[in-house]
């Protein structure tokens, strides 16, 4: 395969670009240590999403901001298949991982995404 040839940062360069965020507890937090490296980069492009909800105004009667994120999504901005992205959603999910995320099923296979907050404290139950 050839080769890229890429320049170097010259002083201000890398304020250019735009970053996903991804919490630190991710990585430094024994309790998300089960969760693989491809989990906390889907968790960190639905926190990403979340500013596009909050200024669409999707919250629900509690006032919690909930994303659209489709599996077909997913699979496309991680380049991963179907089989992958569910079971990086599980990894998440409150029903079978971390708790990160809580999907509301709402038909036709689209679900609406809670985002928790990872947290040092959490209650494990």
């Amino acid at each position: 395969m050839p080769q890229a040839i890429f320049a170097y940062h010259l002083g201000m360069d890398a304020e250019q670009y735009a970053f996903f965020r991804i919490p630190k507890l991710l990585i430094t937090e024994p309790y998300f240590r089960r969760i693989s490296t491809d989990a906390k980069l889907l968790y960190g492009l639905m926190l990403d999403r979340m500013s596009l909800s909050m200024r669409n105004g999707w919250m629900d009667d509690d006032g919690h901001v909930y994303i659209y994120f489709t599996l077909e999504e997913a699979c496309e901005q991680l380049c991963c298949k179907t089989d992958k992205a569910v079971k990086l959603f599980a990894e998440l999910d409150s029903a079978k991982g971390v708790g990160l995320i809580r999907r509301v099923k709402q038909g036709l296979g689209l679900s609406l995404i809670h985002i928790s907050e990872p947290t040092r404290h959490a209650q494990i139950s």
